[in-house]
């Protein structure tokens, strides 16, 4: 396999991720709009879904090591040495389960992402949906880093970087339908 010199050095893995990102940066990013207005977890409604076990159906390679080299982690600032903290949750719709909600913390960054990951089965029947991912803060009780997406039909969302790493947070992410109530889920709590 042949390496560009900019990739000497570097496993073809993350070298094939870098060369992603940076195809990726060439192509516009989703539109972006500060609303911090969201419930605490400990307020959500019947229909939302909690951390749970299992795992998504049909993540991207990328995502099963942790971070998607997409442009949705481009825009949000998406510091390279983020991993996940904390469990999964999972949004449910109609009893099945739409999408993967994950917390990601960057020790170089000092900060907390959230992320959303909206699953195959669900974009395969529905072409666009609204989806919205930030980190819930217990201290201020508001959502932080939010990032909201209107009209969509991508799959992975990042929130952007959030100040919370001395309090206590979980990633929320949101799916509504257009004509229906918002579906969402929270990642378990971490202190």
């Amino acid at each position: 396999m042949r390496t560009l010199s900019a990739f000497k050095g570097v496993s073809p893995v993350k070298g094939a991720l870098t060369a992603a990102a940076c195809a990726m940066a060439l192509l516009p990013a989703g539109a972006a709009q500060a609303d911090a207005t969201a419930p605490a977890p400990t307020e959500a409604r019947a229909g939302a879904a909690t951390a749970t076990a299992g795992a998504p159906e049909s993540a991207p390679a990328a995502d099963e090591a942790g971070m998607s080299a997409d442009r949705s982690a481009m825009a949000a600032h998406m510091c390279s040495d983020a991993y996940q903290i904390g469990s999964t949750g999972y949004i449910k719709r109609k009893g099945y389960t739409i999408g993967s909600v994950k917390q990601f913390y960057s020790p170089r960054c000092n900060r907390n992402y959230g992320y959303l990951y909206v699953w195959k089965s669900f974009r395969d029947h529905h072409r666009k949906y609204a989806t919205n991912v930030g980190v819930y803060d217990f201290h201020a009780k508001k959502l932080v880093g939010l990032r909201i997406w209107r009209h969509t039909s991508a799959a992975s969302f990042w929130s952007y970087p959030a100040d919370t790493v001395r309090h206590c947070t979980a990633a929320r992410g949101a799916v509504t339908v257009p004509g229906e109530s918002k579906n969402y889920a929270y990642s378990s709590k971490r202190c």
